[in-house]
């Protein structure tokens, strides 16, 4: 967990924050307590997601729906205010790291019985989540979170609040929604998704769990390849214990007719009676593991509150379409908005860092004394990734690649295109995009950016719309100085045209053959004006062939590989 920045609100409604768990698609999550003492995750929305109706009326649908979800299996929602200025949503803080950083880093994959035990809390998870009429659309490793009392899925109903944001943008939109490597073919298609969805991300998940290797494979040879395998080629479960293939593959069906529902995958688990006493049964995680989660919850014992020993005078919450003078305040090396103490919802689905358990996280008649908690460290919510496949061509179309959304920081300036003599303002050009200030003439042996890295690089990919580029130029610059200039142009999904441009500052001096880090981006051309967002920050390394890696700091996005033109 990070602290809290100058920048961030003090409290949210009756939550007073402790510090800060991480960032995603939608927003930004901190840890907080009620004034009663319950410890919770709070989500506040993005100041431009808020602004944008369409994404408010989904998220309010979804946070309604979500407040339905029971059961013991899952991050309950426990409160909201989809009408504030800026939403925000709460739910019960999970105790636990995500099954992500269980298998990447802290033990490796697990025994065959934990892998069926989990496998048996996820079924029951999702029959909570289908009961409530939602699909969960992102379920995969970052999304569960392993406690000592079985796994917790957490956010379910995000993705689809998320799927359509912009005025005719590519920005978090899109046929599918989803992260690669755990989509099912039908996300992949940009078909219909139904609760069996679901199932095939769930097959995925207990595959990874086992193998600690996704069973289509990474994107290293490319996001199309990845995506054309989940939808046409078997799944590889080398690595799988024997008695768990069966079980595994029957999940993984391509046919959503073929999978079982999750009733007949929690039967097939053959564990579904421990799921009634796990705590006191044998633990069903390996020894080592249950020592570390119990350290874990040690530590949580030392987080402070803040504003203890300041406080603070809760701010009248301002009824939703009143004027509000939002400050805007420097997170970084972007600026963004945040507003005054507001009342916040619960924030339902968070990063998964550590926190109450679900056995002592559900509504209490009473509320329980205030335990004092502290994550190891802040997990990303789940990236949104929109794919489609063309039916009948066998060709894999990322529909979202980076799409408009070229980041999660404060808005920066949003201007219209100028227009030269003669060109048309009806629209942007299909295949021309913003106007990139060619690289200044670079100190070509000093300076805190490399020379190898100065110059003209572009990534190419389609949508289910055409083609889309992405332009990076770089430039020599101090630190905290702009030294890239970004463009994007193209068609999306919908056949709509845009052109976006952002610039980036540097973040720190790098060595020669890198990496170097660039602060967020900020927007300077938006066509449509809502079509492009701000980035989170990013770091560019290159590669033994020549070629510039862009990773996406702080999320699950797939990085961007561009090559050199001048």
């Amino acid at each position: 967990m990070d602290s809290l920045q100058p920048e961030d609100p003090h409290s949210l409604g009756a939550y007073r924050l402790l510090g800060r768990l991480g960032a995603g698609g939608m927003g930004r999550v901190y840890l907080a307590r009620s004034d009663r003492g319950r410890t919770v995750a709070v989500k506040l929305v993005q100041r431009e997601l808020a602004g944008q109706e369409e994404f408010r009326r989904r998220f309010r649908q979804e946070v309604q729906s979500a407040r339905r979800v029971g059961g013991e299996w899952t991050a309950p929602v426990l409160d909201a205010d989809t009408e504030a200025d800026i939403p925000w949503v709460a739910t019960g803080y999970i105790a636990g790291p995500s099954l992500r950083q269980v298998v990447d880093r802290d033990y490796g994959p697990l025994p065959e019985r934990s892998v069926r035990i989990l496998g048996a809390g996820l079924a029951r998870a999702l029959q909570a989540v289908h009961a409530a009429g939602i699909v969960h659309r992102d379920l995969k490793p970052s999304n569960v979170l392993i406690t000592l009392d079985g796994p917790r899925v957490i956010d379910f109903g995000i993705a689809r609040a998320l799927e359509t944001v912009t005025d005719g943008g590519l920005t978090r939109t899109g046929a599918a929604v989803g992260s690669p490597g755990f989509m099912s073919p039908e996300q992949v298609r940009g078909a219909k998704v139904t609760a069996a969805s679901d199932v095939f991300c769930l097959g995925a998940v207990l595959a990874y769990a086992a193998t600690g290797r996704m069973p289509f494979g990474t994107a290293d040879s490319g996001v199309h390849a990845l995506l054309y395998r989940i939808a046409q080629e078997e799944p590889d479960l080398t690595g799988v214990p024997e008695p768990l293939r069966p079980l595994i593959a029957a999940f993984l069906a391509k046919d959503p007719a073929d999978r079982p529902t999750p009733e007949q995958a929690l039967e097939r688990t053959g564990v579904q009676d421990l799921l009634t006493d796990l705590r006191s049964a044998e633990p069903w995680l390996p020894g080592g593991l249950v020592a570390q989660l119990g350290r874990h919850a040690v530590r949580l014992l030392d987080v402070e509150d803040p504003a203890a020993a300041n406080p603070l005078t809760q701010v009248d919450p301002r009824p939703a379409g009143r004027p509000v003078d939002l400050p805007t305040v420097t997170a970084g090396p972007a600026a963004q908005p945040l507003p005054p103490a507001v009342p916040v919802p619960a924030v339902h689905g968070h990063p998964g860092p550590y926190g109450p358990g679900p056995y002592d996280s559900g509504v209490y008649a009473t509320p329980p004394a205030p335990e004092r908690r502290r994550s190891m460290a802040p997990f990303v919510l789940a990236a949104v990734v929109t794919a489609g496949l063309l039916a009948g061509g066998g060709t894999v179309y990322l529909l979202n690649r980076e799409t408009n959304d070229e980041g999660r920081s404060g808005p920066g300036p949003v201007t219209s295109p100028t227009t030269t003599p003669g060109s048309s303002t009806s629209g942007p050009s299909a295949s021309a995009g913003p106007s990139t200030p060619s690289p200044a003439k670079a100190t070509p042996a000093s300076g805190p950016v490399p020379q190898a890295f100065i110059g003209t690089w572009e990534s190419d990919f389609q949508t289910a719309g055409g083609a889309n580029t992405r332009r990076i130029v770089l430039r020599q610059g101090p630190v905290g100085t702009t030294v890239a200039d970004i463009s994007g142009h193209g068609t999306n999904e919908y056949g709509t045209v845009y052109r976006c441009a952002w610039v980036a500052d540097l973040s720190a001096a790098a060595a020669a053959d890198g990496p170097l880090r660039l602060g967020p981006s900020r927007v300077t051309v938006a066509e449509p004006t809502t079509s492009c967002q701000p980035g989170e920050a990013t770091e560019l390394t290159l590669l033994p062939d020549g070629s510039l890696r862009r990773m996406f700091i702080g999320t699950d996005k797939e990085p961007l590989v561009y090559t050199k033109r001048s």
